[in-house]
C-alpha cells in the first residue's frame, strides 16, 4: 500500500499543507491564520476514522447523479446510491480517500494523479486525472484540474474546502459577506437532484449580486432554503474566466476577504447545514454553519440533463479541464 504524503508549500503570506490522501488541503494559512477546516492528522482523514469531504479533490463526480443511474450513448450504468437514491461525490470510495500519487513537489507547487480504472464505483472508462496546487503572487493558490478518458465517461472534479476566514474554525459563519456574480441558481427536489429549469435569483433569497451577509436570509422560510436546510444549490456562473471574480468571501472581524475565480460553469453554495460538532483541529467542535463551502463545478446532473454549458462528459480527444483560482487580501 503506498503511504500518507504531507506536502506544505510557502510564498509570502500565503502557506498551503496538502495531502496526497484525496488531494485534500489540510491548512490554508493568510497571514498566519487558517482559513480552512480539517484534522490535525492526515490520518484522520481516513474514511474509518472521518467519512468527510474537508479540503478534499472530489471524483468521479463530484455533487449528486440522480437515482445513481447514468446513461451515456443509450448505455445505462448503475453507481453506488450512498445519499438517499442518488450517487453523492463519486460514491462511498470516490476520489476524496484515494491515494493520490506525487508526481512533482516543490516549495510552491505540487503535481499529483491518480489512474480510476474502468468500473470504479460502476463509472466505466479508465481516467487519468491529474490536480496541480500552485501558490502564486500575490498571496493566490490556483487549482488546475485535468482528467482524460478511453471511453466516454462522467467527470466532475473540484475541491471540496470548507472555509471559516474569521480565525476561530468553530465559529458561525453568518456574518461573513458573500458576493457570487450569478442571475440564476438551481432549484432541486427534495433529495437535492435539480428540477427542470435553473431559477432567477432576483428577489429571492439566493441573490448575492450584492455583497450581504450569508445569514441575512438563510432563515426566510424559502422552500428551497427548507429542502437544503439553508443553501445547498448551484449558482449558474455570469461570465466563468480567470480574470474576474465569480464569486468573493469576505469576513469583517478578521478582515481576511477571498476572491474567487473559476474556468467552471457554476459554484455550488453550501452552508455546513449538516456539520454536527465533529471534533477537528485542535478539538474544535465544527458545528451547524461554522464553515462555507464554493465549489467550483459541473452543473448536478448534468450528465443526464441538456445544459450546453455543462455536460459533465469526458471522451477520448474531449478531456476535461478547469481551473479555479482563490486569491487572499486583509483589509483593516
Amino acid at each position: 500500500m503506498d503511504s500518507i504524503i504531507i506536502h506544505t508549500m510557502r510564498l509570502g503570506q500565503l502557506e498551503a499543507t496538502v495531502t496526497n490522501l484525496g488531494c485534500r488541503i489540510m491548512k490554508l494559512c493568510i497571514g498566519g491564520t487558517d482559513v480552512v477546516q480539517g484534522f490535525d492528522q492526515a490520518e484522520d482523514y481516513m474514511p474509518a476514522n472521518h467519512a468527510s469531504d474537508f479540503g478534499a479533490v472530489i471524483g468521479r463526480y463530484a455533487n449528486r447523479i440522480a437515482g445513481g443511474r447514468l446513461t451515456i450513448d443509450g448505455h445505462t450504468f448503475q453507481l453506488p446510491q450512498n445519499n438517499g437514491p442518488n450517487c453523492l461525490h463519486g460514491g462511498p470510495l470516490g476520489w476524496q480517500y484515494a491515494l493520490w500519487r506525487v508526481e512533482q513537489a516543490s516549495d510552491t507547487c505540487i503535481r499529483l494523479v491518480l489512474t480510476s480504472p474502468d468500473g470504479d464505483q460502476g463509472f466505466p472508462g479508465e481516467v487519468q486525472a491529474s490536480v496541480v496546487y500552485t501558490l502564486e503572487s500575490p498571496a493566490t493558490l490556483r487549482i488546475d484540474f485535468l482528467a482524460t478518458s478511453d471511453r466516454p465517461t462522467a467527470v466532475n472534479m473540484t475541491n471540496h474546502s470548507y472555509f471559516n476566514l474569521s480565525g476561530d474554525l468553530s465559529s458561525n459563519i453568518g456574518g461573513h459577506l458573500l458576493h457570487i456574480d450569478s442571475d440564476l441558481f438551481t432549484p432541486t427536489d427534495s433529495t437535492a437532484i435539480p428540477l427542470a429549469s435553473h431559477a432567477p435569483v432576483d428577489g429571492t433569497p439566493f441573490d448575492f449580486r450584492s455583497i450581504k451577509p450569508i445569514g441575512r436570509d438563510i432563515e426566510a422560510g424559502h422552500p428551497q432554503l427548507v429542502i437544503g436546510h439553508g443553501y445547498d444549490h448551484n449558482f449558474v456562473l455570469r461570465n466563468p474566466g480567470l480574470d474576474h471574480a465569480c464569486a468573493t468571501l469576505a469576513c469583517p472581524s478578521s478582515g481576511i476577504v477571498m476572491e474567487v475565480r473559476t474556468t467552471a460553469p457554476g459554484v455550488q453554495l453550501y452552508t455546513g447545514n449538516f456539520l454536527d460538532g465533529v471534533r477537528g483541529k485542535g478539538g474544535s467542535a465544527y458545528g451547524r454553519r461554522s464553515a462555507v463551502c464554493l465549489e467550483t463545478q459541473q452543473y448536478p446532473d448534468s450528465p443526464n440533463r441538456n445544459w450546453p454549458e455543462s455536460t459533465g462528459i469526458v471522451s477520448p480527444g474531449k478531456p476535461l479541464r478547469s481551473s479555479t483560482m482563490l486569491l487572499f487580501n486583509t483589509i483593516r
